[in-house]
C-alpha cells in the first residue's frame, strides 16, 4: 500500500493507493492509479508532481485515514511529515519517491498517472502493509 501526496493552493493532499507498480527501468517511470473522484488527481495535475508513500505493515491505520473521505486538513492534522522535493513525504515509511507526472491516460474509473522518478529514499526495515482478502496485512 502507498500513500500518494502532493501540494496544491490550499496546502497538502494525499490519498491511499493500492494500484503502484515498476513501469520502465530507462527512464525509471512507475504507474499510480487514481480514482476518478480522487481530490488528489486534480492537485496533481496542476502541480505536475506527486510524492509516493511506501507503507509498513504497521501503517494500516495512517492508510485508512489517506483513504477516507475527510478533508484533506484533517488527513495531515495527525499526520507527521516534511516537505521534500516539492512534495510531501510522510515520516516513518518503509520508503518514498518523489516523481514528475509525465502523462495520464483513462482506465475505466481510474485515471493512470505515470511517474517519473525524481529521487527516492529507503528502504527501512520492516514489512510492506498489503491488502489482502479484505484487510491490512504484513507479508510475513
Amino acid at each position: 500500500m502507498a500513500v500518494i501526496t502532493g501540494v496544491g493552493e490550499l496546502g497538502p493532499v494525499g490519498m491511499t493507493t493500492n494500484a503502484l507498480c515498476s513501469l520502465s527501468l530507462e527512464p525509471l517511470l512507475l504507474l499510480v492509479c487514481f480514482d476518478q473522484g480522487a481530490r488528489t488527481l486534480p492537485v496533481v495535475r496542476v502541480s505536475g508532481r506527486f510524492g509516493v508513500n511506501l507503507l509498513r505493515a504497521d501503517q494500516g491505520d495512517l492508510s485508512r485515514v489517506f483513504a477516507s473521505k475527510l478533508p484533506q486538513r484533517e488527513k495531515f492534522a495527525d499526520a507527521r511529515y516534511r516537505i521534500h522535493d516539492g512534495v510531501p513525504l510522510l515520516a516513518g515509511t518503509l520508503g518514498w519517491l518523489t516523481c514528475d507526472l509525465r502523462d495520464t491516460h483513462p482506465g475505466g474509473d481510474h485515471t493512470i498517472g505515470i511517474g517519473e522518478v525524481r529521487e527516492m529514499g529507503g528502504p527501512a526495515d520492516g514489512d510492506p502493509l498489503v491488502w489482502y482478502r479484505g484487510d491490512y496485512r504484513g507479508i510475513t
